[in-house]
């Protein structure tokens, strides 16, 4: 009988590697963290010295080796961070400037909230979907790596294959998606510091094999922290689309969200309402349960777009939590038709924004 795979196993397999000329191993040196064991799946992540990141390569794969060898291990899969402590000189500085922007798909646009519980996810995978009904080649990568909630939205959550180079996004109801909730246990915590997450976000937007994408929608966290920062400064974002209910304390929030984009230069194509009312099923009559109009005021407020509002439904809440979210699983009802003329206003506004940005076509005769 194969031994049981523990978290002390994982780690006694580390033991055994030490990075060329180092004298501690991974383990001694407190280079791995964030180990999790899944069906026979294990991931973690490796922080490595700036002036290691020429071997991160042949790192990874000497780790990954050393887990796979372990009985019970069906795969391993290590993140690697390089932390930068303390001061940078001018030219590390510089080189951490030219780095390039990372652009998997024609367009990305984040779907954001200034905090959490607004339903930003259940609207963001609803909306990919009615992108993708468009005709788009669309994809969606859950970007709430302490959070993750798309394996339950698609109704899947398995390990994905690699091509050898990168990880292959796993397909479902048309969509290409990424999500960390992949590699880890569904109740199980990420505890990573700032520079794993910004890593494991790159990495999501880098090292995955991502297929000729008109459009990826980003699933990003709530709030305006670190993670957030790093996608708007990393990833080529064509635009954002904000989030929220239509009570005062969700729009304190959401104003935040608005403004950090502002402030990286990220277009906002507009803001939704989310929960905007709620329908009686029994007799009716409409409640406007956490008040109503707030985000098209907010979006007059500011000169924004209001894109539309979604009514608190039951249907909505089931498909998602189902995972058969509604706009595939009932494409032509009435809840459905929310999302999609919501995509429609979205995707107008992309194309405003990616005409305003480009270049003028002269033609000189």
């Amino acid at each position: 009988m194969p031994n049981e795979l523990t978290e002390q196993s994982i780690q006694q397999a580390l033991a055994s590697f030490t990075i060329p000329g180092k004298t501690d191993n991974l383990m001694a040196g407190g280079q791995v963290s964030g180990i999790v064991i899944k069906d026979g799946h294990v991931g973690f992540t490796i922080e490595i010295a700036p002036a290691d990141k020429d071997q991160a390569d042949a790192i990874r794969t000497a780790a990954e080796k050393a887990v796979r060898a372990l009985d019970g291990v069906l795969s391993a899969t290590a993140m690697m961070t390089a932390h930068q402590a303390g001061p940078q000189t001018p030219a590390e500085a510089a080189g951490n400037a030219a780095r390039p922007t990372l652009q998997p798909a024609r367009h990305l646009v984040a779907v954001a909230s200034g905090k959490g519980g607004v339903g930003k996810s259940t609207t963001a995978i609803n909306l990919a979907l009615a992108a993708a009904a468009t005709g788009l080649s669309v994809g969606i990568l859950d970007a709430d790596i302490y959070g993750p909630s798309l394996p339950r939205l698609i109704g899947q959550n398995r390990k994905p294959q690699t091509n050898g180079n990168k990880i292959i996004p796993i397909e479902a109801w048309g969509l290409q998606t990424m999500s960390i909730g992949y590699l880890v246990a569904e109740d199980a915590p990420t505890i990573w510091r700032g520079p794993m997450v910004m890593s494991a976000l790159e990495q999501m937007l880098r090292d995955v094999a991502w297929d000729n994408l008109d459009l990826l929608v980003i699933d990003m966290p709530p709030g305006t922290g670190d993670a957030q920062l790093t996608l708007s400064q990393r990833a080529a974002l064509s635009g954002a689309v904000i989030v929220s209910t239509p009570q005062d304390l969700a729009l304190i929030d959401a104003r935040k969200g608005l403004n950090m984009f502002h402030k990286v230069n990220v277009p906002v194509l507009g803001i939704i309402e989310n929960m905007s009312h709620f329908i009686c099923p029994d007799c009716g009559s409409r409640h406007d349960v956490f008040g109503h109009g707030g985000a098209a005021a907010e979006a007059a407020r500011i000169g924004a777009p209001f894109l539309g509002e979604i009514p608190l439904e039951m249907a909505i809440r089931s498909t998602s939590d189902a995972g058969t979210p509604v706009v595939a699983s009932a494409p032509d009802g009435p809840h459905a038709a929310y999302y999609k003329v919501i995509a429609e206003n979205m995707l107008t506004q992309l194309h405003a924004a990616s005409a305003e940005a480009s270049p003028p076509n002269i033609v000189i005769d």
